[in-house]
């Protein structure tokens, strides 16, 4: 394993550098990526940052937003050489390389590999990690990797809009797993006179017509309410994307909806896909639906916001969820809010 100083010294001189994500970007993968992008190239590397898969509209607002490489059917040849040719390649915001379409590429390049990272589990891959389940996001911890290097002079406008953008989508506007030193961090980024109001109306009230369509109709048609197990599940067909004309990104957020109901401690949003059903899942307390989503979905994640996968068929796939309802029952049965309540009286 490779020493900070190792990896500093390394960092010292210019290299060819490629960076990515996991599958689907969300605001923190994108977020992060681009904002290491932001801090190399002052270092006079050859950085480029390659995307598995399509990323929200949304999240195109990020500065060099526009060099990114979309690893598509038209550029595989394209990030196949980048890789190739890369010296450094820098795995975030996912730590098992099945979690990125070109997964299999980066174990077997010959390239030094970075990964930074806060979700469970890691694969052992990597030549440096900063791995740290307790931090908020993945964006937390290239503000720390640029402290660690001796370099919080070099932050800039761009580097703090874009982890900005990666810590406040990670901690759902700060809701979730925020603690003073990512409140630290925060004003540290806002002191680099970054745009909150453009950052966050692109972030949360960039919704299209379409994608409110989908969500009205998902909570109106497509909500099962299990409140024997203070549970709620949103489930969606390939009709119903293709009805509303759906893009990258507009089911963000909607399993929070379901979490939402007063009570529901376990929520699940379930997506039909032409290959496979796709699931997210989240919790409120000490309900860990990652071990749920690790032995029954093939899944894994954080304690209270994992995802897993079925090829059982959609309805199949309810059915399963609701038939493992009764092994969870000492832990559901109880309201979330109602256990607060009892706790603090």
């Amino acid at each position: 394993m490779m020493e900070l100083d190792k990896l500093k010294v390394l960092l010292s001189s210019p290299q060819k550098i490629s960076i990515t994500m996991h599958d689907r970007p969300d605001g923190d993968a994108i977020g992060s990526s681009l904002a290491l992008y932001h801090y190399l190239i002052q270092g006079g590397h050859e950085v480029s940052v390659i995307a598995p898969t399509a990323y929200p509209i949304f999240l195109q607002f990020l500065p060099a937003n526009n060099l990114v490489t979309l690893h598509s059917d038209a550029n595989l040849e394209a990030t196949t050489t980048i890789l190739n040719n890369s010296t450094i390649i820098f795995i975030l915001d996912f730590s098992a390389l099945r979690r990125n379409a070109f997964g299999t590429q980066i174990g077997e390049a010959k390239a030094k590999k970075v990964m930074i990272d806060h979700h469970l589990d890691p694969e052992d891959f990597a030549d440096f990690s900063l791995w740290d389940t307790k931090a908020s996001s993945t964006g937390e911890l290239i503000y720390r990797l640029i402290d660690m290097l001796g370099d919080k002079h070099l932050l800039n406008q761009d580097i703090a809009t874009c982890l900005y953008t990666a810590i406040c989508s990670d901690t759902g506007r700060f809701k979730y797993n925020t603690n003073p030193n990512v409140l630290r961090i925060t004003a540290d980024l806002l002191e680099q006179n970054i745009d909150l109001d453009v950052i966050n109306s692109f972030l949360f009230d960039n919704y299209s017509f379409n994608r409110l369509l989908l969500m009205g109709y998902a909570i109106s048609e497509r909500l099962i309410w299990i409140e024997e197990y203070n549970t709620a599940i949103i489930y969606l067909a390939i009709s119903d994307f293709r009805r509303f004309n759906c893009e990258s990104g507009d089911t963000e957020g909607l399993v929070n909806f379901a979490l939402n109901i007063l009570g529901v401690k376990f929520a699940a949003l379930v997506k039909e896909a032409p290959d496979m059903i796709k699931i997210s899942f989240r919790s409120k307390g000490d309900f860990s639906v990652k071990d749920l989503a690790n032995k029954h979905f093939n899944g894994g994640g954080h304690k209270n916001a994992s995802g897993g996968s079925s090829r059982l068929g959609l309805h199949p796939t309810l059915d399963k969820i609701k038939s493992l309802l009764p092994k969870y029952a000492d832990e559901l049965q109880q309201p979330y809010i109602t256990a607060l309540v009892k706790e603090k009286k």
